[in-house]
């Protein structure tokens, strides 16, 4: 039995690498996002920052691992056997919910997942005890009222982390404006000293209260005395900031590079009982065990050994650290989760990620009725001064950059003073949401939420909060039926269960790799969306618009020819392919419309309004095709589906030839406007007229069989519906010809 148990802590340990792995992909975007969003260091000046932040953090670290011990839950109430599924269970459902969240590119807090899970898992063989053990209660076996400070104090963080970033950058702006080089020759110095104290007070608060080489008699000088370290730092600090700032240093970079430290070193330190806390709390249980539990059986041996503080041995740390730097450097994932808040905060315009949602658009439209009603009581020579302060047009910064580097030094100074402030009341804080909120709202304050992109930076925002919650109860929820499987399916389920969450990391990294792999980088709208040259940016739009308008037709011709011969043959797989195809390119024609609708509109004002309507009807002609191939896919899907009567043999042969020349044009028209030639465009045009006169035709000889009753009436109205939607797709394919035509440079 000790050696299956043996198994299972090794197992325990292997899921705590994965976790590691998956975790640090998802917290990097706290203490990265700032630093590469300002383009403060190139990237991998960032990353050499960053990790060595975490490898320190976390080797130095003793960390918080008491909080997987007996932070959520009594030991001394469960057995040794009870506890193995708890850990196990939280692991397993640990692993696979961040790696989920990785993959979708939305940040999550590691903190709650793990305090959601630990509580789900204990929740769930409480009461199974309970039901064996009419003597206990649920609140004496479970930790409720630290959990629930915990949980309570967490979500709180969100709106106080925002409303301060809101505040504390508008401020900032006031004080500063974009163009805030001109002012940094007197400020420069007491900016940098302010935001290398408040980054040295969170270290010493948060990032380094925990570590190793920290002692009682350290602890106890610090906090006695803070005043004068602080004082110290402050007038040093501002010295150096300043004597920089005239040898020509740029100061809000050390700002941002010292804060991007801060945070890795934090994260690793007091983050890392998110990812080795349970293992080692198993590792503990299972020594404890073989050493004092002889000849007693696992489900009665009680683990009260777990209420004493955790010491964690330095070779953990060190493997820990090494794992989170290799992650860091090579996960694809954790800058997938760092594109999703860059942007959300991004300073210019650009490709949206999320849509629209109801709740979005209310609040937008609530925020904006109450900036009618202050600006309305303002008055106009504030206002003025305001708008002054907040004129972007010549922005100073980096270039590629989402941000500047004064907003980028906000961010990481306020959220480790906000991190800081709730470690030093004892109040336990989600580093994750707080930084993640705080650049929301910095981002807010810098009026990055244009009405443009307002609605869509909401939806986000709420998309990530949403996540959060839904965090928190997928935890629970995942990691109690988790543990009541392995308390009834024993040794079985664990490593059935194991080998299952092997496969699912495996599968998800495979397919990750293969949508990383699929997706194009849109280096034309790249340049067109950062590039302040109207002429430049027609250059580009006309190349991407030729790339990407020439890809649309392509598909709506491959979905033509797919519901064709899908409908012939009566193949019904490729009938429903043909169907999601349809779905799918709406998507793709919405995305492609909105990246070209922003860079005709940074376009020269002459040529902006001499192209917008042959651009919109461009557009509005792949509409069309859309919705004639649905029209034509979901009749033609039911009728195979539903086994009526074929297409007769007379009608497929003579409805064949037409449906190759469509194809053929089809085609001739795509390479027209990818090459932007088009020499032969009258040509085309007659020859999609003359198409057209044919399925006229087709659609009279149909309506003759209709009037004598030939064949099944169902087919036969199916049939002209399928005349009359191609005759349809001849004009939009017409349409688009034209309006590409005059569209271009060349027309």
């Amino acid at each position: 039995m000790e050696t299956a148990f043996l198994v299972l802590v090794i197992a325990l340990f292997v899921l705590a690498v994965f976790d590691l792995m998956v975790g640090v992909s998802n917290d990097a975007v706290n203490f990265l996002n700032s630093a590469i969003g300002s383009k403060a260091a190139p990237f991998w000046g960032i990353m050499l920052v960053a990790a060595v932040g975490v490898f320190v953090g976390a080797s130095t670290s003793n960390g918080m691992m008491d909080i997987a011990r007996h932070g959520v839950f009594h030991p001394q109430y469960f057995s040794f056997n009870d506890l193995m599924c708890i850990f196990l269970a939280v692991m397993v459902t640990d692993v696979i919910l961040l790696d989920v969240f990785n993959s979708m590119g939305m940040p999550t807090s590691t903190t709650v997942s793990m305090v959601f899970e630990l509580l789900g898992g204990a929740f769930m063989i409480a009461l199974l005890k309970l039901a064996g053990e009419p003597g206990l209660d649920l609140g004496s076996v479970l930790n409720t009222e630290k959990a629930l400070t915990m949980i309570l104090g967490i979500f709180m963080s969100v709106a106080i982390a925002f409303f301060f970033g809101l505040l504390v950058q508008y401020i900032t702006r006031l004080l500063f404006s974009f163009q805030y080089e001109k002012n940094m020759k007197w400020f420069g110095g007491l900016f940098g000293g302010v935001s290398l104290t408040a980054i040295v007070y969170f270290v010493l608060f948060k990032g380094a209260k925990n570590m190793t080489i920290m002692t009682a008699e350290v602890k106890d000088w610090i906090h006695d005395n803070t005043l004068m370290l602080v004082m110290a730092c402050f007038v040093g600090f501002t010295v150096l900031m300043q004597l920089l700032h005239i040898l020509k240093v740029n100061v809000l970079k050390i700002v941002v590079l010292a804060g991007t430290f801060a945070l890795a070193l934090a994260f690793a330190g007091n983050d890392l009982v998110n990812f080795v806390g349970v293992p080692l709390a198993g590792y503990s249980s299972y020594i404890d065990y073989v050493n004092n539990g002889a000849g007693v059986a696992p489900d009665q041996y009680m683990m009260g050994v777990l209420n004493e503080p955790a010491t964690t041995p330095l070779i953990f740390l060190l493997a820990s650290g090494a794992i989170m730097v290799y992650s860091l450097l090579t996960s694809k994932k954790a800058h997938n989760v760092i594109k999703t808040s860059l942007d959300l905060s991004r300073q210019e315009e650009g490709e949206e990620m999320f849509g629209s949602s109801r709740l979005a658009r209310g609040i937008v439209r609530g925020s904006m009725t109450l900036s009618a009603g202050i600006d309305k009581i303002m008055p106009d020579s504030m206002k003025k001064w305001i708008e002054k302060r907040f004129n972007t047009d010549d922005v100073e910064m980096e270039e590629g950059a989402a941000f500047d580097l004064l907003r980028a030094s906000v961010n990481l100074v306020l959220a480790g003073l906000l991190i800081a402030l709730g470690t030093s009341l004892k109040l336990p804080l989600s580093t994750t949401y707080v930084t993640f909120m705080v650049a929301m709202g910095s981002s807010l304050a810098d009026r990055a939420w244009a009405r443009e992109s307002a609605v869509f930076r909401v939806t986000g925002v709420i998309s990530v909060i949403g996540g959060w919650f839904m965090t928190a109860g997928v935890a629970f929820a995942a990691c109690a039926l988790m543990a009541l499987l392995f308390y009834y399916g024993g040794m079985i389920a664990m490593f059935v269960m194991m080998a299952v969450v092997i496969v699912i990391l495996i599968r998800n990294q495979v397919t990750f790799r293969k949508k990383k792999q699929a997706e194009q980088v849109d280096e034309a709208f790249t340049v067109m969306v950062r590039s302040n040259d109207p002429a430049e940016v027609w250059n580009f739009l006309s190349a991407h618009y030729a790339k990407y308008v020439s890809q649309l037709l392509v598909e709506a011709g491959n979905i033509y020819d797919m519901l064709i011969k899908g409908f012939m043959t009566e193949d019904i797989r490729m009938l429903r392919k043909a169907a999601h195809k349809v779905d799918f390119e709406k998507e793709n024609i919405k995305k492609y419309r909105r990246r070209e609708l922003l860079g005709l509109r940074r376009c020269d004002q002459a040529i902006s309004m001499e192209k917008t309507t042959w651009f919109h009807l461009a557009y509005n002609s792949l509409e069309q095709l859309r919705y004639g191939l649905k029209r034509i896919v979901e009749p033609c899907k039911e009728h195979v589906d539903n086994n009526f009567n074929p297409l007769p043999e007379e009608w497929k042969s003579e409805y064949a030839h037409v449906a190759e020349k469509i194809n053929e044009l089809t085609l001739q028209i795509t390479s027209m406007i990818k090459e932007t030639d088009y020499a032969d465009s009258m040509a085309i045009t007659q020859e999609c007229e003359a198409v057209s006169r044919q399925l006229s035709q087709l659609r009279d000889l149909q309506l003759e069989r209709l009037r004598k009753g030939e064949g099944s009436m169902h087919v036969a109205y199916l049939y002209l519906n399928l005349i009359q939607e191609s005759q349809q797709f001849v004009s939009g394919i017409k349409h688009l010809l034209r309006a590409s035509r005059r569209f271009s440079h060349h027309a």
